[in-house]
């Protein structure tokens, strides 16, 4: 049993540090309304920050660990629950094929992430987008107005994590798929932007973070976060 690391005092989110195949078997079935989640894109990706320092992302060199998660996914999800699951262009054929033999994918969203591409400009094109797997046994309403499938959010910067995300991009997704008091479960949570957006929404949250320290930082990322005025 993996006790949680962190409960947030105002609301029903919880940090667990570990390995999520170990943290998911915790959780009751059938109890969570959405999975978004930001995995390894198995690409052994490392960030420069300086003097010839790289920050490396962990469990990155492999998708081993792929079809397992999805088959927790897939138990612990309710049946009218959906899957955000980011990944790049690397390895999409693979995330496709592992996520098909639990759910059916409605979308491949674009995350144009704008701003100059990333990587050696002098050999290859820039990237400057990323892909997000929506997917989910039966088709779902969308809350709020019909939107498309390129979703136009600038980097985060990546200040506390080498992947973070935008909270405004994580925010619209869980609008999109989720409503108040819901529980979102985040089995990558990295640095906690899906944490953080789901205290600003009114969502209950369960996080799953291999790293001490991005867990250390998802909690104090959650303290600094005010309780949502909504409830």
């Amino acid at each position: 049993m993996i006790e949680p690391y962190y409960k947030d005092p105002d609301c029903d989110i919880t940090i667990y540090c570990g390995d999520c195949l170990e943290v998911m078997k915790q959780i009751p079935d059938k109890s969570v309304d959405l999975v978004l989640t930001d995995p390894p894109y198995g690409i052994d990706y490392s960030r420069h920050i300086s003097n010839g320092i790289h920050s490396k992302i962990a469990n990155d060199t492999t998708l081993n660990w792929l079809d397992n998660t999805l088959n927790n996914t897939n138990t612990l999800l309710k049946d009218n629950g959906s899957l955000y699951m980011f990944c790049s262009w690397h390895n999409v054929e693979v995330f496709k094929i592992a996520i098909n033999k639990f759910f059916e994918i409605r979308n491949m969203l674009i995350w144009n992430k704008q701003g100059n591409g990333m990587g050696d400009l002098t050999t290859t094109y820039g990237s400057i987008y990323e892909i997000c797997f929506y997917a989910n046994r039966s088709p779902q309403l969308l809350n709020g107005n019909r939107n498309c499938d390129m979703l136009t959010f600038s980097r985060s910067g990546n200040e506390l994590h080498p992947t973070q995300k935008p909270i405004d991009l994580i925010k619209f997704l869980i609008s999109k798929s989720s409503n108040e008091t819901d529980l979102i479960m985040d089995c990558f949570l990295g640095s906690g932007t899906t944490a953080v957006a789901c205290k600003q929404l009114n969502r209950r949250c369960i996080g799953i973070e291999i790293s001490q320290k991005y867990c250390d930082i998802a909690v104090q990322r959650l303290k600094a976060t005010p309780m949502s005025l909504f409830k």
